[in-house]
């Protein structure tokens, strides 16, 4: 009878034995394309048509700002525009005056040579000039045209498809250059990051499967480790990984809490 117990604990512990070299990990989903978007002009928010939690496809509208650095541009296009234009009806005179004065001499009987050679060189130095100014119009011309499509406000759109998770502007907020306004994360493609001992570098490899687990929807599939990164702080001695993974039609957000186990 005693030896039939040993028989039944021994046969036990080793049924247990595989379990027991697997390694569970824990980890973080995240989006693997976060847009932070930043205004380009200094300004006040005049409408925003977002929300948190809003799902925004590309070229969607995010909100508007008036912008009084965007105003003297404008205006600054529209002022060489009109400039630009008035250089070039001057040299435009100017020829047509030359050319009269070079006809009436070439129509006398005795022709001046020498102030006929000279209005042409009058002439051909002109040419040049109105050419110039030309080029000039056509600069100032598309300049304008691509400031005009914009009136006295800016308006914000969606680089891709995601969620609005970060809102920092209020409608009346002055934003400057650069300033981070709102962010937006692709919950399609998403990936879960885990940080491990660096012990474990000899256990895991690129392309590994691996188990995952997210406990708050019960949640099981397989991934695999996309990446293998050294830590950036060298004084907690640990690697990461990226393990990506495919979420299916399931409710899944960036944050949220993920169990990685690395079969034995």
């Amino acid at each position: 009878m005693g030896n039939m117990k040993k028989i039944l604990i021994v046969s036990f512990l080793l049924t247990l034995q595989p379990l027991a070299e697997d390694i569970t990990l824990t980890g973080t989903v995240v989006s693997d394309g976060q847009k932070m978007i930043g205004s380009r002009y200094m300004g006040y928010v005049k409408k925003i048509f977002v929300k948190l939690g809003d799902r925004v496809e590309r070229e969607d509208d995010l909100y508007e700002i008036e912008s009084a650095e965007f105003d003297i541009m404008k205006s600054q296009a529209d002022l060489m525009l009109e400039q630009s234009k008035i250089v070039v009806e001057f040299w435009r005179k100017r020829l047509e005056t030359i050319n009269i004065k070079r006809e009436r001499l070439k129509k006398r009987q005795n022709i001046d040579f020498i102030d006929l050679d000279d209005l042409e060189a009058q002439a051909e130095n002109i040419q040049s000039m109105l050419d110039a100014a030309q080029v000039m119009v056509k600069e100032a011309t598309i300049k304008a045209k691509q400031l005009a499509t914009v009136y006295n406000y800016l308006k914000m759109k969606a680089p891709a498809d995601g969620v609005v998770v970060q809102k920092n502007i209020k409608v009346g907020d002055m934003v400057m250059p650069g300033m981070l306004t709102i962010m937006i994360v692709d919950t399609e493609d998403l990936e879960i990051d885990v940080s491990v001992s660096e012990s474990l570098i000899s256990k895991v490899r690129v392309e590994q499967s691996v188990l995952i687990e997210i406990p708050s929807i019960s949640y099981r599939t397989m991934g695999k480790i996309k990446a293998v990164i050294p830590d950036a702080n060298p004084m907690t001695h640990k690697i990461k990984l990226r393990i990506s993974f495919d979420k299916g039609d399931r409710n899944i957000f960036p944050g949220m809490y993920a169990q990685i186990t690395l079969r034995g």
